[in-house]
């Protein structure tokens, strides 16, 4: 590929991953790109290892596991502005590049009064992740605040902006997860509120509110709150690799919630998202099957919370998606109940 012809890009070969992902598994990639400017994309996919071949965006590598070195080039956006672009008093729109740290931002917003993103505070991860997961947590979805989201299409090589609608958003999905090879998130536009309309009927955020002495929140203490149950619940990625929740929630025919409930009254089910579905506690499942605080080695689930996968040191990838398989094994064959991984899993198929 030759040298960067500008400050706009940097290549490292045979660069080291193991800082790069939150779960500190050791991987290598052939080459990694650090791009500082989008504007250097379109050059960059006209070399041949990256139009042709398999590219692998990392954001905070927090929502992926390196069950293995991945094959092709590593991609990573560094560009770090926040801009308010629109503001009419009410409302406002703001644009962050997707490799701001989302934590970060979130912070960012709640200091310009603006609210709507307080309760996916310390979700670890950068804004570039944000759409295409969908992340979510506490009742709220990233995706109710999304106005847009600009990428780079690598199917025509050029720039292109995505509503909401169009990226197809859903419970943990969007389209940029079943077309992981054609767009990359450059930044994302959010529509935020500066007036205080706090969700805090999820279980769990009115009941530390109170703790807290706070009656009628602001969308700063709300944050705050988040904040302080994430600590108690989720092991420090800084201190123990994890990757957070490590299963998705399933999401079953009402026929078969019910029948779950009828065996096990106290199982939390939830509404899904239309009438003739239910969604089920996968942390619930995976501890009626004994596994919270599991350890083999240095792979295992988290004390605090089942749906924690730990590396308490030296585990591989491999080891911890070993562990991850008995695991979703056992739950489907006690309840018949299939749970599905809600990292990305890197040089092994799930």
């Amino acid at each position: 590929m030759g040298e960067p012809v500008s400050s706009q890009f940097r290549i490292v070969e045979n660069a080291k991953l193991d800082a790069r992902n939150t779960f500190g598994v050791a991987a290598r990639a052939p080459m990694l790109v650090e791009v500082a400017n989008t504007d250097a994309l379109p050059e960059l996919f006209g070399y041949a290892m990256l139009r042709d071949g398999p590219v692998l965006v990392l954001g905070g590598g927090s929502n992926l596991l390196f069950a293995g070195d991945p094959q092709g080039v590593v991609l990573a956006l560094t560009a770090q502005s926040i801009a308010l672009i629109e503001d009419d008093g009410d409302t406002a729109i703001v644009r962050a590049d997707a490799g701001v740290e989302w934590h970060a931002f979130v912070l960012w917003t709640l200091g310009h009064g603006l609210a709507g993103l307080e309760n996916l505070a310390l979700i670890p991860g950068t804004v570039g992740a944000a759409p295409i997961q969908n992340i979510g947590a506490y009742g709220v979805e990233v995706r109710e605040a999304i106005h847009a989201v600009h990428a780079f299409d690598r199917t025509t090589r050029t720039m292109t902006t995505l509503t909401a609608t169009q990226c197809a958003f859903a419970y943990r999905d969007s389209v940029f997860k079943h077309q992981p090879d054609r767009y990359v998130v450059t930044s994302v536009e959010f529509r935020l509120s500066r007036a205080t309309r706090v969700r805090i009927d999820y279980a769990g955020v009115g009941d530390e509110l109170t703790a807290m002495g706070i009656e009628t929140p602001r969308a700063s203490q709300v944050a705050e709150a988040v904040c302080r149950i994430r600590r108690r619940k989720l092991p420090d990625p800084a201190v123990v690799g994890n990757a957070g929740s490590f299963f998705k929630n399933p999401i079953v025919p009402l026929a078969q919630a019910q029948a779950l409930v009828d065996a096990h009254p106290h199982a939390p089910v939830f509404r899904g998202a239309d009438d003739g579905t239910r969604k089920l506690s996968a942390a619930w499942l995976i501890d009626q099957c004994g596994w919270k605080g599991f350890r083999e080695g240095d792979a295992g689930v988290a004390p605090s919370h089942a749906l924690v996968l730990v590396n308490h040191g030296r585990a591989t990838g491999a080891e911890l998606l070993a562990l991850a398989r008995r695991i979703a094994a056992s739950v489907e064959e006690r309840f018949g109940v299939a749970i599905e991984p809600e990292p990305r899993i890197v040089g092994a198929r799930w």
